[in-house]
């Protein structure tokens, strides 16, 4: 898999399918993206590389786990590229949108979880089948939360 920049001066490449699929709606997320939360394919480090181009990297450190998180991005246009991070040294985390196919890989509900949904703009549809977190997968002490698994569509919030 391959994906770039809106001006194309950095282009990246990925083997194979994301180990797995996140979909975060945590602030720094919303932020980030200027949407209502990141689509990040997860894939192991070692099956990612840079191919053309050299981007910039902002450092931000995490609200939720102290850590930083690296966010990698074309310094002329201002793409955010991919995640790396301090707490998962072994994932780099493509911001999804920014590959040429960015249907090409598995968001079924056995590969895809979506986390911080306590902080999802109310008007975001959560499908059937989705594994939700009202936080983040595991907590401050490492260990694994038990997901909330929806078995019909659900619409965060109540709106104003």
């Amino acid at each position: 898999m391959q994906g770039r920049c809106l001006c194309g001066d950095v282009v990246y490449e990925a083997d194979g399918q994301p180990s797995t699929v996140t979909v975060c709606h945590c602030r720094f997320c919303q932020r980030s993206t200027g949407g209502a939360y990141l689509v990040d394919a997860l894939f192991k480090r070692e099956r990612f590389r840079v191919l053309t181009g050299e981007p910039a990297i902002y450092d931000h450190r995490s609200e939720g786990s102290g850590k930083q998180v690296h966010i990698h991005f074309c310094n002329r246009c201002g793409t955010k590229l991919w995640l790396s991070f301090e707490r998962y040294p072994a994932l780099v985390g493509v911001y999804a949108g920014t590959l040429d196919d960015p249907n090409g890989f598995d968001r079924g509900p056995a590969k895809t979880h979506y986390i911080f949904v306590d902080q999802a703009a109310d008007w975001t549809v959560l499908p059937a089948g989705a594994r939700v977190f009202p936080g983040d997968l595991a907590g401050a002490d490492g260990a694994r939360v038990t997901p909330l698994c929806l078995t019909e569509a659900r619409i965060t919030g109540t709106g104003p």
